[in-house]
């Protein structure tokens, strides 16, 4: 601990380390919240960052305490990443009513500090159950996935709906969203300045779904689903690394790494598979290089989607997301469907419109849950998470279709599944800890005899 003292000044000036935390006060008061306290959050690559609450949580949490106008006094702290100018001109006349009432909070301070306790106790029960619903929501939409596969085969092989077909569908559908920032006032192609990367972000992703779905025509839907998510999860950790700056903690690196082994397990070839015709056949050979290739290519347009959208977080909403993911959609999937001359086939029977519906409402439920926990969580993690899908597809495979998985996928599974719950028992279950020994720091601070 190091301080500086101002000769002639009645202040000091306190600096902690390595969790800094600046405050200024007088000397007749040992705590008063001042315009100058600063928190500092967790940083990229710090521990605990992933589970940090963001900005949006915090300002929610400041509108539910009693202490919120001292709290938001603080000209540095990022409210208005969107822009919010209203909300500042309305603190102005609040900081003000804040340094007459400074002698009411000083007298108030002046106890056990029960007053912050209380507030850092509220706020660390807010970001718990925010980080609860973010996973749960990932698990809801890992689930989505998997019934995504098994509805796209279903529809392809009882009803002959090719699956750039039902991409086609699907981003028609989902042109609906344009209703959420058209009610929230918001410009539905994003917000001026962002235009660009909002469009490269919808490319991306657009064209992730295209070269994936493209792929089931080449390859089996087990294998160009698994290399899919095995590429996006491996390079959504490198890209966000070299672009954003944002580093994996080792366990989380440990996790993802046995994931991806599993995933690995997964794409084993079977017996039947290693002594095919497709080792001798060029034709056989070649079709299926290029539906591996065109899977590893939509991990690859998938990761940058899901890298460029955590860089456009604090810009772009969920709803506007949805709506450029969708019309980008409907421009990409007929020119794939033009370039790979796959037929049209509309559904002529009820039970086709119910599954191409739920085949919809599955990727809605999907893209929802995944880019929300975008906005808390490293790409890699979300992606990883996601990779429970599998699993997930292969148990429905065989309540649906009769197909028996091998040993090397059931190992797999076991290895994605028990990632998956380690990755998350990891993220909650530290939480409680983490707001513990923040209050005992809060409180340390308060009790030390530096005036």
């Amino acid at each position: 601990m190091e301080s500086s003292h101002l000769l002639g000044s009645s202040k000091k000036r306190v600096k902690i380390h390595p969790h800094t935390v600046t405050a200024k006060y007088a000397t007749h008061a040992p705590y008063s919240p001042q315009p100058g306290v600063h928190t500092h959050f967790p940083q990229p690559g710090d521990e605990g960052y992933d589970d940090a609450p963001s900005f949006e949580d915090f300002g929610s949490f400041l509108e539910e305490t009693s202490d919120r106008k001292q709290l938001t006094e603080s000209k540095r702290w990022p409210l208005t990443l969107f822009g919010s100018k209203d909300k500042d001109t309305a603190h102005k006349p609040q900081a003000a009513a804040g340094a007459d009432g400074s002698e009411v909070a000083a007298k108030a301070a002046k106890g056990s500090g029960r007053g912050v306790g209380e507030q850092l106790a509220s706020f660390g029960e807010a970001s718990v159950s925010a980080s609860r619903l973010t996973w749960v929501g990932l698990l809801c939409a890992a689930l989505a996935h998997g019934c995504l596969i098994v509805l796209t085969r279903l529809a392809s092989e009882r009803f002959s709906l090719g699956p750039l077909f039902l991409l086609l569908v699907r981003s028609i559908f989902q042109l609906l969203s344009l209703a959420v920032p058209l009610h929230r006032g918001e410009n539905p192609f994003g917000p001026e300045g962002y235009r660009l990367r909002l469009f490269c972000y919808g490319m991306a992703y657009s064209l992730s779904l295209c070269c994936a779905y493209s792929s089931l025509t080449f390859v089996s839907p087990g294998n160009a689903t698994t290399t899919w998510r095995l590429a996006t999860t491996a390079l959504s950790a490198t890209l966000a690394f070299l672009l954003l700056e944002e580093r994996l903690g080792l366990p989380d690196g440990i996790t993802i790494a046995a994931g991806l082994c599993g995933l690995g397990l997964v794409l084993l070839p079977t017996v039947d598979e290693s002594n095919s015709d497709s080792q001798t056949d060029p034709v056989v050979f070649w079709r299926g290089a290029f539906g591996w290739s065109l899977s590893a290519l939509a991990g690859l347009w998938m990761a940058l989607a899901l890298v460029g959208y955590r860089s456009l977080k604090d810009r772009v909403g969920v709803g506007t997301a949805l709506f450029t993911v969708s019309w980008t959609g409907c421009l990409l999937a007929p020119a794939s469907l033009f370039v790979l001359q796959e037929g049209w086939s509309w559904p002529v029977s009820a039970p086709a419109w119910g599954l191409v519906l739920g085949l919809v409402a599955c990727s809605v439920g999907a893209f929802l849950g995944m880019t929300h926990a975008l906005t808390r969580l490293h790409p890699a993690l979300v992606s990883a998470s996601q990779s429970l899908e599998v699993p997930v597809a292969m148990l429905l495979h065989l309540a649906v279709l009769p197909m028996v998985p091998t040993a090397p996928e059931v190992v797999g599974s076991v290895m994605i599944i028990l990632s998956v719950v380690w990755l998350v028992v990891m993220k909650l279950l530290p939480s409680r800890g983490g707001g513990r020994r923040q209050r005992e720091e809060y409180e340390e601070i308060l009790d030390s005899p530096i005036k």
